[in-house]
C-alpha cells in the first residue's frame, strides 16, 4: 500500500470526483494525488462546469477529463442520472466509476448496463489501486484534455 501511495506516474491524469462528504473528497483528493492525478473535486455535480452544458464542449478528439467518479447520492442530481446526462450528451471521457454505501437495485442494473465501474463503501484503497491500474494503460499519453478555460469561452 505505501508503495502504491510514493509512486509517480510519468503522464498526469486528470480526474473529476463528485461526494457530498469533505472527508470522502479529502481522502480521494490524497490518493489520487499521490498517483500524479490532477484532481478536481466537487461536493456535487451542479458545482462543476460542464454540468450546464447541453451537449459535451470539447473539441473533436478530446475530453476534458480521462476519468469521472462519482457517489450516487448527493444533492442537486444522484451521480447515476449525472452520468447517464453525461454520455447523453457525447461525453468523451471513457473511465467513469460511482461509488456509494446505499443504492437501489434499478441504480446497480442502471449502471451495469453503462459498464460502469462500482466502488460500495467503505471501499478500500487497493480496490482504486488495482482500478487506475487497469484503466492507466489504456489512457494514451498523447491525448489532449481540453482545459476549463476552453470550456467556458
Amino acid at each position: 500500500m505505501i508503495e502504491h501511495i510514493s509512486k509517480k506516474k510519468e503522464v498526469l491524469y486528470r480526474i473529476l470526483v463528485f461526494d457530498d462528504h469533505q472527508e470522502i473528497l479529502n481522502l480521494l483528493k490524497v490518493v489520487f494525488d499521490s498517483r500524479g492525478y490532477e484532481v478536481l473535486t466537487y461536493p456535487h455535480p451542479g458545482a462543476c462546469p460542464i454540468f450546464d452544458n447541453e451537449s459535451c464542449s470539447c473539441p473533436e478528439g478530446q475530453s476534458c477529463t480521462d476519468i469521472i467518479l462519482t457517489d450516487i447520492n448527493m444533492p442537486v442530481m444522484r451521480g447515476i442520472d449525472f452520468v447517464e446526462k453525461q454520455i447523453k450528451k457525447g461525453c468523451q471521457c471513457r473511465h467513469l466509476a460511482l461509488m456509494s454505501g446505499d443504492y437501489t437495485s434499478d441504480e446497480m442494473q442502471r449502471a451495469n448496463k453503462l459498464g460502469l465501474k462500482f466502488f460500495l463503501k467503505p471501499f478500500e484503497i487497493a480496490d482504486i489501486f488495482d482500478w487506475l491500474d487497469q484503466i492507466e494503460q489504456k489512457i494514451s499519453p498523447r491525448r489532449k484534455l481540453t482545459g476549463y478555460e476552453e470550456l467556458h469561452s
